[in-house]
């Protein structure tokens, strides 16, 4: 499939995304946090490979590989090249998104060496404060103060990391969605990479975007997974 329609279709789902959670905002089946069991993958090995499908074998077999415990996240598989696999859950989505705490939620991700640094925190530092009960608007306040007290370390250029699982679950809507790059730089202005564009082949993520991490994430979408089979965009 041409970029073009891979374009098309992903920008279809973004904008689906926005008109719904517009329309759900107080209708979301996850008001609040389920029970924690919910969110765990019993099976420890089945998770350590949902981590690794988020990147290509030749990236994600020499990754240091974590999984979600009861106090966090933990390393499971030592790497050996930088890059980090994790499945991350649905507290890493918007904090007005109505799939916020959806215990189905598995996003498998890759990060290389530098937003393993730098961006991964944010991650961890979501975690804690989920797994110290706290509701989604302290949670939100708790990473705002955070940011204010310059705990989360400064992004450091060329993070990057891999989304190409086709065994994720990003949402109930659209599944492991379409198999994507990201790339993490400070907040700035979408023009500076020419991103939303409708002929542009650059999407905005808008779950960080200063809301409240200070981070502007762009996501181009792929055309294969990461085993090497076609995405099916239809």
């Amino acid at each position: 499939m041409n970029r073009t329609a891979i374009k098309t279709i992903a920008l279809s789902s973004v904008l689906l995304g926005v008109w719904q959670v517009q329309a759900q905002d107080t209708k979301s089946p996850y008001p609040s946090m389920a029970p924690l069991e919910q969110y765990l993958i019993t099976d420890r090995n089945a998770e350590i490979a949902l981590a690794r499908s988020a990147a290509p074998p030749s990236v994600s077999n020499d990754a240091k590989v974590l999984v979600l415990g009861r106090n966090g996240y933990e390393t499971a598989v030592e790497g050996k090249n930088g890059f980090v696999c994790v499945v991350e859950r649905a507290w890493m989505s918007k904090f007005d998104s109505p799939e916020f705490w959806n215990p189905r939620g598995r996003g498998p991700d890759c990060y290389n060496p530098p937003a393993a640094r730098t961006v991964l925190p944010i991650l961890f530092l979501r975690t804690k404060f989920v797994l110290a009960g706290k509701s989604r608007e302290e949670i939100y306040e708790s990473m705002k103060a955070a940011i204010e007290k310059k705990e989360l370390p400064p992004l450091e250029p060329g993070g990057m990391a891999y989304m190409l699982s086709k065994q994720g679950h990003l949402n109930d809507r659209t599944g492991p969605w379409l198999p994507h790059l990201m790339f993490y730089v400070p907040l700035k202005d979408a023009k500076t990479w020419g991103a939303g564009a409708p002929d542009s082949p650059i999407m905005i993520n808008s779950h960080f975007n200063g809301a409240p991490e200070p981070v502007t994430e762009f996501m181009v979408a792929l055309s294969e997974w990461s085993d090497g089979t076609p995405a099916d965009t239809h």
